[in-house]
């Protein structure tokens, strides 16, 4: 672990300097800040459904909301390259359902949301086929955060690495008070790589960013709550409860507003 200190200079100089670069245009935003919808069409998502990411679109009296299932238990919803193609074809169907008002990013596996990524399939990947993930695991976080509607993480249990950063790239996050959450990258000698470095000072700020990236250390739910990692932390086992709750709330606001005409990444755009 030679390495550290100057991996922790580099991550210091590197960890949200230039957070606010770290804006993802919507491509389907232009200039006049208008929706292009041309393209968006009523989909069946339940077949287009992955192994590992299931899309189920909820009953009518739940009407516009979708959610995402990750469903790999004998992982613990670590993320391996066919979960990565499942989550990218899953918010790639997504953003071409007109359907589409909420969208829930769950877990079918108890006590954990997801682990990170699959360190036993990385262990038989080059070099380069390991920087291929994670240029496509950052991108599609990207494609998270970009997405046309809103993003709810919905974290039972464990959010690690890159479980983590993809809940960062939600527009918010629900958890249950015995959630662990936490960046452990650096105790591998490596830095969050799919946009932990600079979405989580956004939410924090650089101090508290700075500490949990440098120690690795995990925090619960509470504490998550504390320091605005999440947006509520509930009792264990009611964050999908509070998440629809919330995506309820969002989708009778949403019915009074002309999608057509309207953003919510442009409204919040720091540009």
């Amino acid at each position: 672990m030679g390495t550290f200190p100057a991996l922790t200079r580099s991550l210091g100089h590197y960890c949200i300097k230039k957070s606010r670069s770290f804006n993802f245009p919507n491509p389907h935003v232009y200039s006049n800040g208008h929706q292009y919808q041309t393209h968006r069409t009523l989909l069946i998502l339940d077949s287009l459904s992955s192994e590992s990411v299931r899309l189920r679109r909820l009953s009518d009296s739940d009407s516009g909301i979708v959610e995402v299932n990750l469903d790999r238990p004998a992982a613990k919803n670590s993320i391996g390259k066919e979960m990565l193609r499942g989550l990218r074809n899953a918010f790639e169907t997504i953003e071409s359902d007109v359907s589409a008002q909420v969208v829930l990013i769950c877990s079918s596996v108890p006590k954990v949301f997801c682990a990170g990524a699959d360190l036993k399939e990385r262990k038989t990947m080059t070099p380069s086929e390991v920087q291929d993930f994670v240029n496509s695991l950052r991108s599609t976080f990207s494609l998270i955060e970009a997405l046309y509607v809103p993003t709810v993480a919905v974290i039972e249990g464990a959010a690690l690495g890159g479980g983590l950063e993809m809940a960062l790239s939600c527009d918010l996050r629900i958890c249950g008070e015995d959630a662990v959450l936490g960046l452990p990258e650096t105790g591998l000698a490596i830095i969050p790589g799919a946009g932990g470095t600079q979405r989580l000072p956004r939410l924090v700020g650089k101090s508290l960013a700075k500490e949990l990236i440098f120690t690795g250390r995990k925090i619960d739910g509470r504490e998550a709550m504390s320091m605005g990692l999440v947006n509520y932390s509930v009792p264990a086992g009611e964050a999908h409860s509070k998440a629809l709750e919330i995506a309820r709330e969002i989708i009778q606001k949403v019915q009074n507003v002309n999608l057509k005409d309207f953003s919510h990444r442009k409204l919040f755009s720091t540009e």
